[in-house]
């Protein structure tokens, strides 16, 4: 058996690559750029290259799909729609190509929308931006990929906020913010977010290969429990980092008006600024999904919440 990961030099490939090396699992990965890790298990693909692409899962039994355009400010906007819709298209050609008949797809909680509430699997998708439409655009790619043989299984999961050593996301800049003594909390802080550790979810993406999925598409949010209020996220961090439980307030409403301020800037200078309107509202808006459906495959996450983020800001600011 092998299995490829695309997006496998990325951040959370790598740690499922880990997981996999130490299983004794052939793998290969498969992205646009080397593994630091792995280098001599990378093929260096474009998954908008099909033909490359089909080449390289050749003789490959899973494919695990994480490759994706996920940034908040990705220019142009059609680079959504280029890398994870017609990306997606490539996989499942290069799957019917060579009779692969399993896929574990990484989507995203994006697909529900801002403060839809306690998201469930079967909840209708709203996405609210260019990255959660497209991928809720691949996420029906693959279920068409999936409905057209009893044979294929299809497991997608849709995953939170994701943070971890090694992570230039949303939670690495609010921490980096909050140790620079430069973080402003924009509105009460009263609303809640699930977020996830980045060895927790690519603990259950290795599960995902055990498990014996009988139905031909399994969709799972992934969170690690309990939710994080952001007044108290806010505060974990700062305790961990030696700060006092302090800092400037500024109303909801000023904060938009910032960001707004900022794409502005953006569109004009061409730049990229740590501020924007949907950042300011994806702070602010509560984004809590229900992942019991996960849990209850049995899977038991290896670290706490905070045993992440205690281990992020050792490794990553307190050296």
């Amino acid at each position: 058996m092998t299995v490829a990961i695309t997006g496998g030099a990325g951040f959370i490939g790598t740690q499922l690559a880990i997981l996999l090396d130490e299983q004794g699992i052939d793998f290969k990965i498969l992205d646009i750029q080397p593994s630091l890790r792995f280098p001599d298990r990378t093929e260096i693909v474009d998954v908008c290259d099909s033909g490359a692409l089909e080449k390289s899962l050749e003789g490959c039994s899973l494919i695990y799909h994480l490759a994706a355009e996920h940034k908040d400010d990705v220019r142009p906007v059609s680079r959504y729609h280029q890398v994870n819709v017609e990306g997606a298209k490539n996989v499942i050609d290069a799957a019917r190509k060579h009779h692969i008949e399993k896929i574990i797809f990484t989507s995203t909680v994006a697909v529900y929308g801002l403060n839809a509430g306690e998201s469930r699997e079967t909840d209708v998708p709203i996405p609210f931006n260019e990255y959660g439409t497209s991928k809720l655009e691949s996420e029906k790619i693959f279920q068409t990929w999936a409905e057209q043989d009893d044979g294929r299984r299809l497991a997608m999961i849709r995953l939170v906020a994701t943070f971890g050593v090694g992570n230039r996301g949303n939670i690495y800049n609010l921490i980096r913010q909050i140790v620079r003594k430069r973080f402003i909390m924009i509105g009460a802080g009263y609303n809640s977010k699930s977020l996830a550790y980045v060895k927790n979810i690519a603990a259950f993406l290795e599960y995902c290969r055990h498990i014996k999925q009988e139905n031909r598409i399994e969709i799972y949010n992934y969170a690690d429990k309990p939710d994080y209020q952001m007044k108290a996220l806010v505060a974990d961090i700062r305790d961990a980092a030696g700060q006092k439980q302090s800092g400037v307030k500024i109303p909801y409403i000023f904060g938009i008006i910032a960001g707004g301020i900022f794409d502005v800037l953006a569109k004009i200078t061409g730049k990229s600024f740590p501020i924007s309107l949907i950042r300011i509202q994806k702070f602010c808006a509560n984004t809590v999904v229900n992942a019991d459906k996960a849990h209850a495959t049995g899977f038991k996450a290896p670290y706490t919440l905070k045993d992440g983020l205690d281990q992020t800001l050792e490794d990553e600011f307190l050296k």
